[in-house]
Formats: structure tokens, sequence, C-alpha cells
């Protein structure tokens, strides 16, 4: 299923704004296009609302037909179990993460600690955690954990471009995450020769424009065959002002969702 992220809407939520966009905004932009999905994901207010505010933000989203996923950095059980409850809330069958967080670093001996810890409420919920490929861990000792584990609702969340900035190619994330993939985070992404030819920006691009060999993504993982959702998100750089900025995150978005369906 395709989906849309929080990450796809980074500018019209932000203060950068003068108008910033709630979270059931989203969910009703996301519904405009047709889509089904919504993932909640390093979403902040989310986890300071209150029981009301989250009953209500869930009966919106069922209210508009969304499927919603949340999404969190770091994996202390504390937090996991939090996220569990959550995704009793918003009937959510996935939750993303990453091993860390702002406030914690574990080692792996620590991380495998903690999710065996924090698993068992997963699997009595029937919630997947996807935990995302970035640079900070290294690919593979992400997969050596998670087959260390061996639990059927564990897995990967899967965004190569984040692995580049560890010297990775993205094709060799994909194909070593492919049969633990449970989530796909899509987006494009390039590199630019910053002012005067010294040294490069690393950063988004429009879907079908970049690096991002998506086709040998969509062959490798098989993601609609899985039942695997792809969930839209973007880096777009601040564009200057307000409104352009806003228009061109929403077209970046409605190209995304166009490029996903036309491969479909």
């Amino acid at each position: 299923m395709i989906g849309l992220g929080t990450y796809a809407f980074f500018w019209q939520h932000s203060d950068e704004v003068p108008d910033p966009l709630s979270l059931v905004g989203a969910f009703e932009a996301t519904k405009a296009l047709g889509v089904d999905l919504f993932q909640i994901c390093d979403y902040a207010p989310l986890e300071s609302m209150s029981d009301a505010e989250l009953t209500d933000a869930a009966a919106a989203a069922r209210d508009l037909g969304l499927t919603i996923e949340l999404g969190t950095k770091g994996i202390e059980p504390a937090r996991l179990a939090r996220f569990v409850e959550l995704a009793g809330v918003f009937r959510a069958p996935l939750v993303r993460s990453m091993l860390y967080s702002p406030e914690t670093r574990p080692s792996l001996a620590q991380a495998e600690e903690w999710l065996r810890a924090a698993l068992p409420a997963f699997e009595a919920s029937g919630v997947d955690l996807a935990l995302e490929t970035y640079e900070q861990v290294a690919t593979d000792d992400l997969v050596g954990l998670i087959e260390r584990i061996g639990s059927d609702r564990l897995g990967v969340c899967l965004d190569p471009a984040n692995v580049v900035a560890r010297l990775e190619r993205p094709r060799d994330c994909v194909e070593a995450t492919a049969a633990h993939v449970k989530n796909i985070h899509v987006k494009d992404f390039a590199f630019a020769r910053q002012a005067g030819w010294v040294g490069f920006t690393y950063g988004g691009a429009p879907m079908g424009e970049g690096l991002h060999d998506y086709p040998h993504l969509l062959e490798t993982v098989r993601p609609r065959e899985r039942g695997i959702n792809e969930v839209v998100e973007h880096w777009l750089s601040w564009q200057g002002d307000a409104e352009t900025t806003i228009r061109t995150e929403r077209e970046w978005t409605r190209r995304t969702v166009d490029y996903l369906r036309s491969t479909s």
C-alpha cells in the first residue's frame, strides 16, 4: 500500500510557515490524494497529547478510512511499551524505530537485551517493529541483530538513502535487508556541487530524477507481493520562502505518489 508520512509534510507542520498544518490536516491532505495510509513518524506532539486528543486523532483517521502506522526514535523498553499502547489507540499494525534515540546510544548487546524485553508485547498485540536503516548503525550489524533475535514481529524499515552517509551503497543495503523488510521509506536523493565546486551537498531530489534505483528495490524486495507498505517522505531543503517551500513539498508528494502508482 502507498502511504504518506509526516516527513512528507515536514515544512507544512513546521513553525517556519504562517499556519502550520495539524495532524488531522495531514490526514485530510493524504486522503485528498487518494492515499489510505499515514505514518505518524517522529512527530513530537504525539507524545504530549492527552488521552482525549489521541482518541480524537485516531477517530479522525478512522472516519477518513486511513490506516495509521507509528514511528519513534529509540528502543528503550519503556519507549517501546508506550508505542505498543499508542498502536492500540490508533489500531496501528506497525511501529518504526531506530536503535538510537536523542538520549540513548546502546551497544549492540544492550540493544539486543532491550529488544528481547520489549518484543513480547509486540508479539502479543500483533504489531510489527521495523528498525530503520541509517548511517549511525552498519546495515550488516542491524541485520545481524534482527537475525539473532529471530522474532517474526521484528524487521527492517528500509531507507537506503540514509546509509550513503556511512559510505554504504544503497543497492547493497537493499539486497542485505530484503528478507527482513517490513516497511519502506520512499524518497529520491542526489549529490549537487556546492558553490565554487568545493565539495558536495547530499539531499533530496524529485522522485525519478535522483540516484535511487527504485526498480531495483521493487525487484529485490517485492513489496507489492509481500504486502509491505511504501511510505512517501522527502529531503526537501527550504526554498527561500514559505509559499514556495509548501508548494514544492506538495508537488514532490504528488509526483512520488504518481511514480509509485505508475510502477504498480
